[in-house]
């Protein structure tokens, strides 16, 4: 299928301008420092644009705001980042969460255009019908419904006109303002913040490919392929590329429409079991789990069949991750935790030094107060999120998965809950939490572990006799070098550097000032009378301006 032309990027630095005015009108303008976007700063006058209400904007809603300014890619970035309970607290969280669906929608005639382009020919030869008005509006595209030439009723996703152009020129953009974070903003040392860019390039990128993403509805189909609780739709690659995906239409009550779900004699708490086992067996036996259930995202057709749309936010789960929860859930059962510790930090990573025992003591607090008690008294939610707020004090991060698979089942438990005020999603996961314990720590599993352990140290006994003659070599011949990283250095080497540059403006201010006073004390050229004063005038205003610029640069330092 042909690909319709994007249009170009706009100007790096046009944009650059428009971030850095979004930033200062929203009270970010710290922010503006630390990705260096000062210079694109004007002078601004009269009101910042906001809409008048009586209650003044919170910072999370002046975030919001700002994200919502500056587009789509900064529109995923922050649907990305209200998933990570372990680097936002809980009001930023639900906030960006809010960016889910208010996209203004793209005009109808536009996105025909892109549909004949992609498919080839008139829509008519394509589609019997076709509604130009979207179901529904999202950052990088728009849902609309359609029927093919036999009847069959389809949801068309079309990417919007220009947004990969426009996507992949935030995204250079992203990625140097994160490099820039990194060496200038103090709080970046707790986060690798282009490891995080790295991580949102990636994953923009597999939006943006609408083929890749008919090819995970297909694997969830395969993987859900016994279960009749639950339904993918089919895809339908004839109708379908990169840009256009185009899928069987599900429609049915809404997961929170609680009186039409009564209305219809559905059993709430049958169906709270089934779209709970449906989530948990994504996660534990799958390795592949719908990473956006909110309401819109389900529909519950008249049997009580449940029905999944928009596979564009997905998580995985390895073996490896799946061990290091299986560790996660032995420790805590056992109440061993000096091994939790250790199996938190094998399962997320650290930018600075964890103090250990701070952090056991605070695990040790946290989990306390819950041994004894049933698990259908657990509400798991609220542990998890009192679990994360101890994970953001000690600075650990979580690979992105993980962090998805936490909220996710945060979102199932919150939606078995309405379901059925009596659900709790730890009696729900007991049994795979079980399964998962008997797999990893299975006699067999061990064996063979301990055999490859074995085959392991077997081959190193073989090749350190080699080695070993390699390092003498080396050291008879003075071949061998040792590299030595000093951490720490190059803060203080920052520092040193911005000295010098005030000693150097400063040692400018006074040898200009220096410099004029003798020229006008020695040099007297025929009609000095007439132009000394300016010349004093114009010195004096430069040695002023570099003053000022030394003075503003102690003061902003703090020191």
């Amino acid at each position: 299928m042909s690909s319709t032309q994007e249009p170009a990027a706009v100007n790096a630095a046009a944009r650059s301008r428009q971030i850095a005015e979004v930033l200062a009108r929203h009270g970010l303008g710290y922010l503006v420092n630390v990705f260096g976007l000062e210079r694109y700063v004007p002078f601004h006058r009269g009101l910042l644009g906001h809409a008048p209400r009586d209650t003044p904007y919170t910072p999370p809603e002046h975030l919001r705001l700002g994200i919502e300014e500056l587009g789509a890619t900064f529109a995923k970035l922050g649907q990305l980042l209200s998933t990570r309970a372990d680097l936002l607290p809980p009001a930023y969280q639900r906030e960006l969460a809010l960016l889910q669906d208010e996209v203004p929608s793209v005009s109808g005639d536009a996105i025909v255009a892109v549909v004949e382009a992609e498919l080839g020919g008139p829509l008519a030869g394509h589609f019997a019908t076709f509604e130009r008005e979207p179901l529904a509006a999202a950052s990088i595209g728009q849902a609309h419904a359609a029927t093919l030439p036999d009847g069959t009723a389809v949801v068309i996703k079309v990417r919007r006109p220009g947004v990969v152009a426009q996507v992949e020129a935030d995204l250079t953009l992203l990625r140097g303002l994160a490099q820039t974070a990194q060496r200038r903003w103090p709080a970046a040392e707790q986060y690798d913040l282009v490891a995080l860019a790295d991580e949102f390039v990636r994953t923009i990128r597999t939006e943006l490919d609408y083929a890749q993403e008919a090819r995970t509805v297909e694997r969830f189909a395969t993987n859900f392929s016994t279960n009749t609780n639950i339904r993918i739709p089919r895809v339908f690659w004839s109708h379908s590329t990169d840009q256009v995906l185009t899928l069987e239409r599900i429609s049915g009550l809404k997961v929170t429409d609680i009186a039409a779900l009564d209305a219809a004699g559905i059993d709430r708490s049958a169906l709270a079991q089934r779209a709970t086992d449906a989530i948990l067996q994504m996660i534990f036996e799958h390795g592949l789990f719908h990473a956006d259930l909110h309401p819109g995202n389900l529909f519950i057709e008249p049997d009580g069949r449940i029905g999944l749309i928009d596979f564009g936010m997905v998580g995985m789960v390895n073996e490896s991750a799946r061990d290091a929860l299986a560790a996660v859930i032995l420790a805590v059962l056992s109440r061993d935790y000096e091994q939790l510790v250790e199996a938190l930090l094998a399962l997320g990573f650290a930018r600075q030094r964890v103090d250990r025992r701070a952090l056991r003591a605070d695990l040790e607090r946290l989990l306390t107060p819950y041994y004894g008690r049933a698990i259908g008294e657990i509400a798991l939610g609220p542990l998890l999120e009192a679990a994360f707020a101890t994970i953001r004090t000690h600075r650990l991060q979580l690979p992105a998965d993980l962090a998805l698979l936490l909220k996710t089942l945060i979102m199932s438990e919150g939606m078995g809950a309405q379901l059925d005020p009596h659900f709790r999603l730890a009696e729900a996961i007991a049994p795979y939490a079980q399964r998962l314990l008997q797999q990893r720590y299975a006699p067999l599993r061990l064996a063979r572990e301990l055999a490859s352990a074995g085959s392991g140290m077997a081959r190193l006994g073989l090749e350190l006799p080699a080695q070993f003659r390699q390092i003498v070599a080396d050291l008879e011949r003075g071949g061998l070098q040792v590299g030595v990283r000093p951490e720490g250095v190059e803060p203080i080497l920052q520092r040193l550097e911005r000295l010098a540059n005030r000693l150097v403006l400063g040692m400018l201010a006074a040898a200009f000032i220096v410099g004029l006073a003798v020229l006008l004390a020695v040099f007297h050229p025929a009609g000095i009378e007439r132009w000394a004063g300016a010349l004093f005038a114009f010195g004096f205003v430069v040695a002023l301006l570099l003053g000022i610029v030394l003075a503003w640069s102690i003061l902003r330092g703090g020191r």
